[in-house]
């Protein structure tokens, strides 16, 4: 799944984000709307964790979304 493909279908994924990173606000991914360098800038901010683990957190949860 692209980055476009993310973008068009970004309110039906919310609702898997939400549940892959909970502490994420509407507001958070109102403003994301498919940008997966803020979105796991977001990761980075509300976990606590490394930049690098942020980033690819967020790869992975992109891969999961090809393999369905």
């Amino acid at each position: 799944m692209n980055e476009d493909t993310i973008k068009g279908q970004w309110k039906q994924l919310s609702g898997s984000i939400r549940k892959q990173w909970g502490k994420l606000t509407d507001d958070d991914l109102t403003v994301a709307e498919g940008n997966a360098e803020y979105l796991a800038g977001k990761v980075q901010e509300r976990y606590g964790v490394a930049r690098d683990e942020a980033e690819r957190q967020v790869r992975d949860f992109e891969r999961s979304l090809r393999d369905r």
